[in-house]
């Protein structure tokens, strides 16, 4: 994993974890991987990665089961994509209009670029409907 300047380590860890659980890579009640091994998973020290499971089991996202390890809590992944959605909703969209006004880009061509995406990511080459 490349970490970025400016965000603590441990949280970028925590962040990867619930996009792997927001992907469905761990379901409800999975056992996620142990603490020494996502930390030499991602090459970081042990420590840091305790951070990041203590951050995530706090915000009831992982729980601990005594000697068996960390397990995705009920519903974690339906309150990361809600939690996820209103920081982009309440944060990100307004950064992002403002510099598109601030750039002369207007909504219809946002919304081109939106359907070549999609219509790219489903594999049905040129522009959706």
């Amino acid at each position: 994993m490349i970490f970025k300047e400016g965000t603590p380590i441990y949280m970028q860890i925590a962040e990867r974890l619930q996009d792997e659980i927001a992907a469905g890579q761990y379901g409800e009640g999975d056992r996620v991987p142990s603490v020494r091994e996502y930390s030499v998973l991602l090459e970081v020290n042990v420590n840091t990665a305790v951070k990041a499971y203590e951050q995530l089991a706090a915000l009831g996202v992982i729980y601990n089961r005594r000697g068996m390890g960390y397990f995705v809590a009920e519903g974690a992944a339906a309150a990361i994509l809600k939690q996820r959605r209103r920081l982009f909703l309440d944060e990100e969209l307004p950064e992002l209009f403002r510099r598109m006004d601030l750039l002369g880009i207007a909504p219809d061509e946002l919304m081109a670029r939106w359907r070549d995406f999609r219509a790219a990511r489903n594999g049905t080459g040129g522009a959706a409907p």
